[in-house]
């Protein structure tokens, strides 16, 4: 296994003297931000993670291996490449053997970071049931990846683009739990509230890391979601988020956009629609997210 693993200075330290590491994932930079608020935004996270006392570990493939932890001539090349591969579970083996730059989802984020001992993993948002699914099928591999892979995955919800109900159907139905902080309801990525409440609410880091050791002690595995909302001074409107969403996805029907394609049209057409506001949004919940899931680790850490 050690073969297809290369960690960072930084991650290497951390793990020889047991200081906690979060595991960042790398599509939010190729696939999810344009450059270069997406190598800014990387590094800002990083910052953070670093300023609550763990040790970020931002996921890439290059090369043949595993990165666990990038250096940030790999952050820019992630940033300004057009030929970054979106890699899933099913991608991984090829995108090693083949030898090109790939840049890991939730799914092979979370893949990566148990193979490299990493407990707490923070993103954007999680995949999950695309609407119009009963016809398509079109079901996020993130969501099979946290029924069976046991790392705690901290986001703002899913996104607004997404079923939510049936994408929280899918999850209780495979037996992962949704925790959300601070609040009863789910959090749909921009906004604070999607109309559907999360399965328990925790809202220290002690909490947290409590539930997480009991169902991990228990042998129950699989992953954890930790819905973490967006802070409500950068929220947007709900009303404001769905009809231009709506707008979107009209436009990926009728221009033919299926499959992995459609995420980064749905969320760089919201952008554009939005002037911009959805970007500084999507900046402020993943910094959010870097926070809450810096202290779990610290929290998980102590446990030990």
């Amino acid at each position: 296994m050690q073969s297809y693993l290369n960690f960072s200075e930084e991650v290497r330290a951390a793990k020889l003297s047991g200081k906690p590491v979060v595991a960042l994932e790398s599509t939010i930079i190729s696939h999810g931000m344009p450059y270069p608020q997406n190598v800014q935004t990387a590094r800002e996270v990083e910052a953070i993670i670093r300023e609550q006392g763990a040790v970020p570990a931002t996921i890439a493939i290059i090369n043949g291996k595993i990165h666990i932890g990038l250096s940030d001539a790999e952050l820019e090349l992630l940033g300004q490449s057009k030929d970054a591969l979106k890699v899933s579970r099913r991608d991984l083996p090829y995108v090693l053997t083949s030898k090109k730059l790939g840049a890991t989802t939730v799914a092979a984020t979370m893949i990566c970071a148990e193979l490299a001992g990493i407990s707490v993993f923070v993103t954007g948002g999680i995949g999950g049931v695309h609407r119009g699914a009963e016809t398509s099928f079109d079901i996020s591999a993130d969501l099979q990846e946290l029924a069976r892979t046991s790392v705690a995955v901290v986001c703002a919800g899913a996104k607004s683009i997404l079923d939510l109900g049936l994408t929280l159907e899918y999850l209780e139905t495979h037996g992962v739990p949704v925790v959300s902080v601070g609040q009863a309801a789910f959090p749909a990525f921009f906004t604070r509230d999607s109309g559907y409440r999360a399965d328990f609410q925790l809202d220290t880091a002690d909490e947290q890391a409590d539930f997480i050791h009991a169902k991990w002690n228990l042998g129950l595995r699989g992953g954890i979601v930790v819905a973490n909302p967006v802070p409500e001074s950068e929220a947007m409107p709900k009303d404001e988020i769905d009809g231009i969403t709506a707008q979107a996805l009209q436009e990926a029907t009728q221009q033919g956009i299926a499959g992995k394609a459609v995420t980064p049209f749905l969320l760089s057409r919201i952008k554009e629609l939005t002037g911009g506001r959805s970007l500084v949004t999507n900046i402020a919940l993943v910094k959010n997210n870097a926070k809450v899931g810096a202290q779990l680790a610290l929290a998980l850490h102590k446990k030990h």
